[in-house]
């Protein structure tokens, strides 16, 4: 969230605390303890922490105890499910097998061009360049390509589970 008074202004009118507290909690990369997502989501951290506990009630976030402060991160499961869910309510079965090709094609872009199987065999190559702009490149497409395999994974678990998740089907049975 940006820092524009403003900004905050318009979002603390038109955002329960609630969803603020979500927002942020969803966002971070890394286990966070109650009182970094307060800051960012302009709540009191008394008022986050009893989120945050509600968050990880419902299994939307998971909690950790780093040296005795509870953080709190995105579950991934969840954060699967409701990419399943969405992918369900965006797309039918044919359109998925048109965005799982899609995905495909892109990785065999990145193995055809730096040829390697994977983007981990693409990082090594990292040590190989003498710029910053490859390095930088290199960098950014393994993190695209992790992040296209994770999509990839996604979209293969919803097509193999169509007729159980799509509410089409529970409709029509």
């Amino acid at each position: 969230m940006t820092d524009d008074p403003s900004s905050v202004e318009t979002w603390k009118a038109h955002t329960s605390t609630f969803d603020r507290v979500q927002a942020i909690a969803l966002t971070v990369n890394q286990p966070r303890p109650a009182s970094y997502i307060a800051s960012e989501a302009h709540v009191a951290e008394n008022t986050a922490r009893t989120q945050l506990e509600r968050l990880a009630d419902l299994n939307v976030l998971l909690k950790y105890d780093v040296d005795g402060t509870t953080r709190y991160a995105p579950d991934p499961l969840h954060t699967r499910m409701q990419a399943i869910r969405e992918l369900l309510n965006e797309h039918d079965y044919d359109e998925l097998i048109e965005l799982k090709t899609g995905l495909q094609e892109q990785i065999d872009t990145w193995q055809n061009k730096y040829e390697v199987d994977s983007p981990d065999e693409l990082y090594a190559c990292v040590v190989e360049t003498d710029r910053a702009e490859a390095t930088s490149n290199i960098a950014k497409t393994v993190s695209d390509w992790k992040h296209v395999l994770y999509r990839l994974s996604i979209v293969e678990e919803t097509i193999k589970n169509y007729r159980t998740y799509s509410r089409d089907e529970i409709e029509s049975a």
